[in-house]
């Protein structure tokens, strides 16, 4: 991730000085120094700002990934700014930069956590405000992260270490978020409204998938409903205009398929020319042939390939999609919109298998070359089941004694230490690798892994502190790994801005400020000596 230039700290110290000269002794009490490095460890003012910072790093890492496949990059889904934040912060921590590491903003997580209606399946029936509410709030808390790291080099600057160069070589916490609109919420209309919200919130990417928008449903579940290419193609182009009526040029459009798993379309479109996009979505449509005198009064009919034909329709009103065309309708889906102003694919698969999403992308790449993906690493998936099946079948072809496994039952913990384990935990290892050279994946995402962590970790402790461990379970298991794993939220005062605010503090009231710091402040326990700051112990 880029750096904070610092020559922002002198422009600003310059400015605040000739400032007070300009304005003589009313300003006596205004410390140029002080204004100068609030302005620095505050560099973004708004979420354009952001966004337009953001979507230029996306497209230099699509331009690097295009170069070599290795330079894929990964994200973690994050329902709270609080999360998205400790995220970004070990991420800098244990890999001493953020460069390829983004973050991901769940549609699904949204409705099942920040609805005012309370927990809702993912289904666009969540207030459509709270997806911009969200990443406002990520920012907020990133930004935040820039504070306080910036805060703490500046007060060991004026206590006379030698950090100068870890401030002029800041690295900030800001990262791009790919930010899910659903269906769009609507119209195009409805959905350009959004976007506008979500970009002026901060988000350089904007995700959208073709399904219907009243009708929408978790990818991974039954019931999809998809939209002619039509419609899809007029809400891409709604995106983009929110882009570039609020300037950030570089905007990204990731356009996600469920074609895969979608077998209803509401919509028959209107075909003008042989061949059309209307006329290549409706030959997927199942029809039975019939005479003229065989159709029912309001009927709907079509003429295919010469003959009279009445597509499929259930009570509901929808249309059937012929059984096997799905991987032809996720193709087309996928060539279309990349021709129509998307610049990255989302595909929808039932399992994470390398070899089945390259089939889909190196039909599309036959037509687009540079064609990407952003895949979804989901729980949705049983990895360990998915794997293991993957693995026994290799195992099989190479002419192995499968004997000791039961193919029905390869979940079982009995085979967790066997060599068909390994092989399979070898795999997962190396899918984002893998699918990054061989299907095109750009960006690897998990979407919900921090709903699943927060109901595991407190599952664990529940366990143990409602048990006979009693308060032992949150010291063992919590507050002594905070500590020797160098968790920085371990002073959570600190990281809820404490020590900032003191300092703001000094600079607005100076020897008056009341301060939280001091002897009395139970955060001085986890002061530890300096020798033990390289075993990773918290400072």
């Amino acid at each position: 991730m880029k750096t904070l230039p610092q020559n922002n700290y002198r422009s600003a110290l310059e400015t605040v000085r000739n400032l007070k000269q300009k304005y003589g002794k009313t300003w006596n009490s205004i410390s140029p120094e002080s204004a100068a490095r609030m302005i620095t460890q505050n560099r973004f003012r708004t979420g354009l700002d952001i966004a337009k910072y953001t979507a230029a790093i996306m497209r230099a890492d699509m331009a690097a990934y295009d170069a070599d496949s290795s330079n894929y990059t990964q994200s973690l889904g994050c329902w709270h700014g609080f999360v998205a934040q400790q995220n970004m912060i070990a991420v800098k921590k244990h890999h001493k930069t953020t460069s390829k590491s983004y973050l991901y903003l769940s549609g699904w997580m949204v409705a099942a956590l920040r609805s005012e209606f309370g927990p809702l399946p993912d289904q666009s029936m969540h207030e459509k405000t709270s997806v911009p509410a969200l990443i406002k709030e990520i920012y907020d808390f990133l930004r935040q992260a820039d504070a306080i790291e910036l805060n703490d080099l500046f007060r060991r600057l004026e206590f006379g270490e030698d950090v100068q160069s870890q401030i002029d070589n800041f690295e900030t916490h800001i990262v791009p978020i790919i930010a899910d609109i659903d269906a769009g919420f609507g119209n195009e209309e409805a959905t350009y409204l959004l976007t506008k919200k979500m970009i002026e919130a901060g988000a350089c990417a904007i995700q959208i998938e073709n399904q219907v928008s009243d009708a929408k449903q978790c990818g991974h579940q039954d019931g999809k409903v998809t939209v002619p290419h039509e419609d899809f193609i007029a809400k891409i182009n709604a995106i983009r205009y929110a882009f570039l009526e609020l300037e950030v040029d570089d905007g990204i459009i990731v356009a996600r398929t469920d074609s895969e798993g979608a077998g209803l379309t509401q919509k028959l479109p209107v075909s003008k020319v042989a061949g059309d996009l209307a006329s290549q979505y409706l030959s997927f449509v199942e029809a039975e042939e019939l005479e003229i005198y065989e159709a029912m009064e309001d009927d709907v009919l079509l003429k295919r390939d010469g003959k009279l034909v009445r597509p499929v329709r259930l009570a509901n009103g929808l249309y059937k999609f012929k059984d096997g065309s799905n991987i032809d309708r996720v193709v087309l889906d996928c060539i279309t919109s990349l021709q129509n102003g998307a610049d990255l694919l989302w595909i929808e698969t039932p399992t994470p298998n390398v070899k089945q999403i390259a089939h889909m992308v190196n039909r599309v790449k036959e037509v687009v070359p540079n064609a990407k993906l952003v895949y979804n690493n989901s729980p949705s998936f049983n990895w360990t089941l998915n794997f293991r099946n993957q693995a026994y079948e290799e195992m099989l072809a190479e002419g192995e004694n499968m004997t000791a496994y039961d193919r029905n039952n390869l979940m079982s913990e009995e085979y967790d230490n066997t060599e068909l384990c390994f092989l399979a935990d070898e795999k997962i290892k190396t899918f984002q690798i893998d699918s990054a050279k061989e299907a095109g994946i750009f960006h690897h995402l998990i979407t919900l892994p921090t709903y699943h962590t927060t109901a595991l970790h407190m599952n664990d402790l529940s366990k143990g502190y409602f048990g006979e461990e009693g308060m032992l379970a949150y010291v063992k298991d919590v507050q002594r790994q905070e500590i020797r794993k160098g968790v920085a939220c371990v002073k959570h005062q600190r990281m809820a801005g404490s020590n900032l605010g003191d300092d703001h503090k000094t600079f607005f009231a100076g020897e008056k400020a009341l301060k939280a710091e001091g002897v009395n402040n139970t955060s001085n326990q986890f002061e530890v000596k300096k020798a033990n700051v390289e075993h990773g112990c918290v400072a």
